[in-house]
């Protein structure tokens, strides 16, 4: 198309309520053929819309099959009903070859086995749901690796890996996907089932003659490796990074004639994998990183074919801008301090059989870049450093997604590549590029392959500025072509770049590339409208011309996203960090349950689909919706660990609040959200209500009504310490400690170990006066108007200590998250709103910052502690783990993500299930396994709870720690009231 015929072209709200024909009979006819799972209900068609690129289409419907006979009944039913296909692995694809208005089969959840390894033949064979981190895990035990590795490796599979040709950053080291696969098992939309592989002449004399549709295959693949050998031997670019069109350099003799690596990269436009064979290559086991720093990202540039010499492993450049988008955001900010000087980076990594090798190999490099005629600026790290410098570069695409004050940066140009040699040219040039059409992108990416990551501030909701992002797409071609590139790199064409492909290969590779799809796919049915023939790069897209979001208005004011409730959520753009299962906080439930519904991905692609009203409807009273949010935690853990900060707490919590406008609660809102109100009216009489909750009758009668699981205990009131004659203050600094709910009422002897700690390092303790509350609770059902008439109460009650700028020290973590997050998010624009957050700190923040000359008490054995998942969120586990280790104890803090408690989350009957898996994945294992002397530490009210209710044991809050004498050891000081 060229430039002057350019015209806007439908975008996916046009086309959002496309409908299948027989769609009913077609969901009615796999529900009797699969044994898995058949989805064709809006909010399933609504999650899988999108992928991790500027495109949208609403699918058909899902089906998660179970095994590979669920696969070809599937496909056989589709079949009949000429309903095209999608295979999808982890959703993360950036070119939009992950939707499509087809049925998706995900194999994530279900067809994710992988077989043992096989460390003689060093392979490994896998099913296309296979996550690339597990497969990684178990090659490690040989010394063994897959090569390419992704910044997704934590949730991409092995599927998507294949379908994408994915690479990463020790494709360097071993080669692209293409180069490490072995073989694959196919299934052909037609039900043609094949093992495909590397094919000697005298096999492929055997397939053909073998006849059918296999010898049909092979023939044809034979005519175009021989008609187009030439045209692909000239036009085909001479680089690592070829990512671009279909391999047919796999065909040639020269690369024995290997059908499976052939179709690597053909993002499921020719056929089904339902398994793979993967080589695998040797994993150094000792490895040195080094940062060198250059003025400039082009002078970085310029001397990466002088590093290559060195033989790195990996080579990988970052820019100035990457790093100023993530201090914006306020992302790895003790990270970024690890870098080198400068505004443009390579980061080195070598490898070898010992350290000594791997570290004289950088050092070796130090030497030589330090003769260069600009000598960069250089630090080597060590292996600490290192995975906090690794931890900067993947968090590099969604770093520049959502940057507060800079706006959005979408893909679209983001993964060209040329050769090493050109690269200081080829960025120069796309930059100036890119200061004609106003445009601002970081640089980052695979250097060491000339691999280059962008993400633009293109304008994608007007006419002009779509119009305007396809002129550049061109010029982008055109300067990568001059240099002798290929337009993707590593993420793929799908349809980001699939019409661009005739300028890149011309007319006559483009009809071999459209022969061999029609060769494996003759009905088009198989992804179509991607890679070849695919759909215009401004088609089809989220956004849009013609987007119009509902503006509802908020309790929350979302000042970083202008107001609006849409636009919030649009910060998720589906790179799935929610989806990772081995570390990390983020997302329990979907550590629990694999769906994608229960991720913080599903939530917000869920509430954006609200916002359109297309597929999703009935607003804020849509049902799925609440379901999809009814097992979010309000962990706060996606603020911090999603790349874009996607705050699902927030948006669950405004959702809620319309949902019930005018509605009745179900009971157990008012009784756990106002738990503060009963609880002080228990504290008059506390024995007497605790006698009554643990009644038999009585207490089983309470479970019922509130929809509490028989297994749990209701939480002992106690006498609050505020009302106990207190001992005697410090007469220095004044400080007010804030008396919350869950530990005045429920556990005093946190409170009173606060007041021993702060008044001993000599400030003067000053406690309420009156009963206050910040409400916490409230949030967890969206009680937002209360929560608001809370807040100003406590606002008023605090006047005097803001005004004199008193510091507030907080003891249950997840209270200090409402004084330093919802406070200023519901009363933007109330300067005492403001102080309060400012003056808001932990026990162990406000000791690290006031009392610099405090010590610890001396310990002797072991800790282990688990951080709250708003203590982790929002102010981070740095100040408490100082404080502890001061002690001498040997400190271990649990990578256990959220307890799965979380205030009344974990007492409800239907959410039982999921709390103590969560508390199964490590918190409660680390406390059976404790020995008796060890000290179990959490400062989380609802932590302590589930670990009291699941061993006995109750953990010690740092107060506790920190007011102990040195001759006190382990948890026997508990008075066995507090148990359960």
């Amino acid at each position: 198309m060229s430039n002057s015929s350019l015209v806007l072209l439908p975008s996916s709200h046009a086309r959002a309520r496309d409908q299948f024909p027989g769609a009913d009979e077609l969901e009615k006819e796999l529900r009797k053929k699969v044994r898995g799972e058949v989805r064709f209900d809006p909010a399933s068609k609504a999650l899988y819309a999108t992928d991790a690129s500027n495109y949208r289409q609403v699918p058909i419907g899902l089906v998660l099959p179970l095994d590979e006979e669920d696969v070809v009944a599937a496909v056989a039913v589709c079949r009949a009903f000429d309903a095209p296909i999608l295979s999808r692995g982890a959703g993360t694809s950036l070119a939009g070859q992950g939707c499509n208005f087809a049925v998706v089969l995900d194999f994530s959840k279900y067809m994710n086995r992988i077989s043992a390894v096989d460390p003689v033949a060093r392979t490994v064979h896998v099913q296309p749901g296979a996550i690339l981190d597990r497969v990684r895990e178990a090659a490690e035990q040989f010394h063994l690796t897959f090569a390419p590795d992704p910044a997704t490796h934590s949730r991409c599979t092995i599927g998507g890996m294949i379908g994408n040709n994915s690479c990463g950053v020790h494709a360097l080291m071993g080669g692209k996907t293409v180069d490490n696969i072995l073989s694959l098992d196919l299934l052909l939309y037609d039900g043609t089932r094949m093992t495909v592989g590397p094919t000697s002449a005298a096999e492929l004399e055997q397939q053909i003659a073998a006849g059918g549709r296999t010898g049909e295959i092979y023939t044809t693949l034979k005519q175009l490796a021989t008609s187009y050998a030439e045209q692909v031997r000239a036009r085909f670019p001479k680089i690592a990074r070829r990512v671009s069109g279909y391999n047919l350099d796999e065909l040639l003799p020269e690369s024995n004639f290997n059908v499976a690596r052939a179709l690597v990269g053909s993002e499921g436009t020719c056929a089904i994998i339902l398994g793979a064979t993967l080589q695998l290559v040797h994993s150094p086991q000792f490895r040195t990183l080094m940062g060198i720093g250059f003025e400039d990202i082009f002078i970085a540039a310029d001397n990466v074919p002088t590093l290559l010499e060195h033989h790195p492993i990996g080579l990988e450049g970052m820019d100035g801008l990457l790093l100023d988008a993530m201090r914006r955001k306020q992302k790895s900010a003790d990270d970024l301090a690890l870098l080198p000087s400068g505004e443009g980076f390579l980061i080195v990594e070598f490898g070898g059989a010992t350290q000594a090798e791997a570290n004289r190999k950088a050092q070796e490099l130090a030497a030589a870049v330090a003769v260069l005629p600009q000598p960069p600026s250089v630090r080597i790290y060590t292996s600490a450093e290192a995975s906090r410098i690794w931890h900067i570069r993947e968090s590099g695409l969604a770093a520049t997604v959502f940057v507060p004050g800079k706006g959005t940066g979408w893909e679209g140009w983001d993964d060209s590549a040329v050769d090493p040699k050109q690269l200081g040219s080829y960025l120069r040039s796309i930059y100036a590029l890119m200061q004609e059409f106003r445009y601002t992108s970081p640089m980052y990416g695979h250097f060491g392959e000339g691999c280059v990551h962008m993400r633009h501030n293109f304008d994608l909701e007007t006419e002009a500025g779509i119009l305007s992002f396809r002129h550049f797409l061109d010029r982008a071609t055109e300067i990568t072509l001059a240099h002798g590139g290929s337009l993707s790199g590593e993420h793929g064409d799908g349809q980001a770049r699939g019409a661009l492909l005739p300028k890149m290969f011309g007319p006559e590779l483009m009809e071999a590339f459209r022969a061999f799809k029609r060769l494996w796919d003759p009905t088009n049915k198989m992804n179509p409208g991607k890679l070849i023939d695919a759909h215009e790069p401004h088609e089809d897209l989220r956004l849009g011309a013609d987007y119009k979001p509902l503006k509802p208005k908020t309790h929350f004011a979302l000042l970083e996203d202008n107001g609006s409730f849409a636009s919030a959520n649009l910060r998720c753009v589906g790179v799935g960090a929610c989806r990772k299962t081995d570390a990390g906080s983020m997302c329990p439930s979907f550590m629990a349950t694999g769906e994608e519904m229960h991720s913080t991905r599903g939530r917000a692609h869920l509430l954006w689909e609200l916002m359109q009203g297309e597929v999703l409807e009935g607003g804020w009273k849509n049902k799925q919706v609440k379901e999809s949010l009814d097992l979010c935690l309000s962990c706060k853990a996606c603020k911090s660990e999603c790349p874009v900060s996607v705050d699902m707490a927030t948006y669950k919590s405004e959702f809620l609040s319309h949902h019930y406008e005018g509605r009745l609660r179900p009971l157990s809102h008012y009784a756990f959200g106002r738990i503060d109100v009963w609880a002080r009216l228990a504290s008059f009489a506390p024995g007497i209500v605790n006698a009554i909750n643990n009644a038999p009758v009585i207490g089983r009668t309470m479970q019922s009504l509130l929809h509490i699981h028989h297994k749990r205990s209701f939480p002992r009131f106690s006498k609050p310490f505020t009302r106990e004659k207190q001992s005697k203050s410090g007469a220095g600094t004044e400080v007010f400690l804030w008396a919350d709910t869950f530990n005045n009422y429920f556990h005093p002897p946190t409170m009173r170990a606060a007041h021993q700690v702060l008044t001993e390092a000599g400030f003067k303790v000053v406690l309420p006066s009156q009963h206050l509350c910040c409400g916490r609770p409230l949030y967890d059902f969206g009680m937002l108007d209360t929560a608001k008439k809370y807040l100003l109460k406590v606002l008023d009650a605090l006047s005097p200590q803001l005004a004199k700028g008193t510091p507030i020290v907080v003891l249950e973590p997840s209270c200090a998250t409402v004084f330093r997050d919802e406070l200023t998010n519901l009363l933007p624009h109330d300067d005492r709103a403001l102080k309060l957050r400012e003056q808001t700190f932990l026990l162990s923040e406000f000791l690290v910052k006031y009392a610099p000359e405090y010590r610890p008490p001396s310990l002797t054995g072991k800790i282990v502690v688990h951080g709250h998942c708003h203590h982790r969120a929002t102010m981070g586990m740095n100040d408490e783990m100082t404080l502890l280790r001061a002690t001498g104890s040997q400190v271990t803090l649990l990578d256990s993500g959220c307890c799965g408690m979380a205030g009344p989350f974990g007492f409800e009957k239907d959410k039982f299930d999921i709390s103590q898996k969560l508390a199964e994945r490590v918190l409660l294992p680390a406390v059976r396994n404790a020995s008796q002397e060890t000290r179990i530490v959490s400062d989380g009210f609802s932590c302590c709870e589930q670990v009291m209710q699941n061993t006995g044991a109750r953990p010690l809050h740092l107060a506790e720690v920190l007011a102990q004498t040195s001759n006190t050891s382990g948890n026997d000081h508990v008075e066995s009231g507090n148990l359960p």
